[in-house]
C-alpha cells in the first residue's frame, strides 16, 4: 500500500466533495473513510483510476451520512446525485483547497490548524508541537474550526498570509518530521508564486529552496542527525541555491520586507559560506534582530542567542538566552552548546542528556544523547 499516494490524492478528493456540496467536516469524515477502505482493499485488487476511485467511495460514504441525518437529506436533494465511476479530473485542487480552508470566518490561526490537520495530513500532536501548545488544547482549536465551518459556503476564501503560514509549517514538518511532506509544499509555494506577484511569496520560496538543498546531507546513512557546521557542503545543490538567492533578491529588491525574507537571508548567509568557520554570523545576527522585530517570536530570538554566541563569543550568548523563558523547546540543548563552546564541559554533558529526554522526535534524541556521550567521554576521570 502506498501511503505516500493516499495522503497526495486526499486532498484534491476532499476539494471535489466540498464543491459539490458536502460540508467541510462531513466531506472531511467521509474521505477518511474512503482512505481507510483503501487500504484494506488496493493490496489486493489496485484501481486503474485511483482518484476516481476515492472520489467515488468517498461520495458513497457522504451521501450515507447525508441519509441517515435530516439536516444533511436536506443538503442531499440539492446535489446532483451519486457521481458514476469514472476517471476523475486530471485538475490539481490542493492549492485552491488550502485557500478555502482559510476561510474569513475562521482565525487566522485556527485556518491554519484546520488546513494542516485536513489537507496537510500531519496529525493534532505535530501542529500542537509547531505552535508550541499543548495537544489537547490544539484538539480543542480544531474542533472549534470544524464546527465553525460546519455548513459554511466555501465562496470566499481566505488570505494570502494564512495560505503562507500554512505552507510554511507544512514544509517545517515534511523536511524534519515523521512525514515528507517537503517537495509538495514546494511545489504548491511555486504554483503560488505563478499567480500572485508578492515579496513575501517568494520570499517563502526561496527559504523552502535554500533549505531543501542541503537536505541530502542533514542525515547520517544510518540516519543520524549532522549538524550544519558538519554536513558536506560540497553535495548541497547548487542549483536550488542558485535558485533561491536570485528568488530572494528580486523580493528584496521591493524593499517589502516580511519574514519568510529575514529568515531566507539568513539561509542564504549559511549557504554563501564555503566552510562553517567562514560564515557571516554579525550578519546574521543583524537579520535575526529584525526577524525578532518582524515576528516577536521567543523561537526567533533562541536561534538569534546562538547566533550571538558565536558572533560575539559563548558567554554573550548565555547572557542572550539568559532573557528567554527556560522551557522554550530546545533551549535546553542550545544551553548545553553554548556551555560547550565556553569551555564548560560538565555543564554542558549534563544539559544534552537533559535536553535528550525533551526532544521532539527520535533522531534528535539521539543526536542528543551522543552528544552528551561524547563530553563525558572527554571529561578527567
Amino acid at each position: 500500500m502506498d501511503g505516500v499516494l493516499l495522503r497526495s490524492l486526499a486532498p484534491s478528493v476532499l476539494g471535489i466533495l466540498v464543491r459539490r456540496g458536502a460540508d467541510f467536516a462531513a466531506a472531511e469524515d467521509a474521505v477518511q473513510d474512503a482512505l481507510v477502505e483503501a487500504v484494506r482493499v488496493w493490496p489486493a485488487d489496485p484501481p486503474r483510476d485511483p482518484k476516481g476511485w476515492l472520489v467515488t467511495v468517498a461520495w458513497r460514504r457522504f451521501l450515507d451520512a447525508a441519509r441517515a441525518d435530516a439536516a444533511r437529506r436536506r443538503r442531499e436533494d440539492r446535489v446532483d446525485g451519486e457521481p458514476e465511476p469514472g476517471p476523475a479530473s486530471a485538475v490539481d485542487d490542493t492549492l485552491q483547497l488550502y485557500f478555502l480552508c482559510a476561510h474569513p470566518s475562521l482565525t487566522p490561526s485556527s485556518a491554519v490548524a484546520l488546513t494542516l490537520r485536513a489537507v496537510g495530513g500531519l496529525t493534532t500532536r505535530q501542529i500542537a508541537q509547531a505552535y508550541l501548545v499543548p495537544e489537547a488544547t490544539m484538539a480543542q482549536r480544531i474542533s472549534r474550526a470544524k464546527r465553525t465551518v460546519s455548513g459554511v459556503r466555501f465562496d470566499r476564501p481566505g488570505d494570502v498570509a494564512t495560505v503562507l503560514r500554512v505552507l510554511y509549517l507544512v514544509f517545517n514538518e515534511g523536511y524534519s518530521g515523521d512525514v515528507d511532506l517537503a517537495a509538495e509544499a514546494i511545489r504548491l509555494t511555486r504554483q503560488l508564486a505563478e499567480v500572485i506577484d508578492h515579496p513575501e511569496v517568494a520570499g517563502l520560496l526561496a527559504l523552502m529552496l535554500l533549505h531543501h538543498a542541503r537536505r541530502g546531507t542533514r542525515t547520517a546513512s544510518d540516519g543520524s542527525l549532522v549538524p550544519l557546521a558538519e554536513q558536506d557542503r560540497g553535495r548541497w545543490d547548487t542549483g536550488l541555491i542558485v535558485e533561491g538567492v536570485g528568488i530572494l533578491q528580486a523580493a528584496l529588491g521591493r524593499d517589502r520586507l516580511g519574514e519568510f525574507q529575514a529568515q531566507a537571508a539568513i539561509a542564504a548567509l549559511h549557504a554563501d559560506a564555503p566552510t562553517a568557520e567562514e560564515t557571516d554570523w554579525v550578519q546574521i545576527v543583524e537579520w535575526y534582530d529584525e526577524l525578532a522585530r518582524l515576528t516577536e517570536s521567543p523561537v526567533v530570538r533562541l536561534n538569534r542567542a546562538v547566533a550571538v554566541g558565536e558572533a560575539d563569543g559563548p558567554r554573550a550568548g548565555l547572557a542572550a538566552l539568559g532573557e528567554l523563558d527556560g522551557s522554550l523547546p530546545r533551549h535546553t540543548a542550545v544551553a548545553a552548546y553554548l556551555h560547550e563552546r565556553d569551555g564548560d564541559l560538565e555543564t554542558a554533558a549534563r544539559l544534552y542528556a537533559e535536553a535528550a529526554h525533551q526532544a521532539p522526535n527520535l533522531a534528535e534524541r539521539d543526536h542528543l544523547v551522543r552528544q552528551a556521550a561524547r563530553l563525558n567521554a572527554r571529561r578527567p576521570r
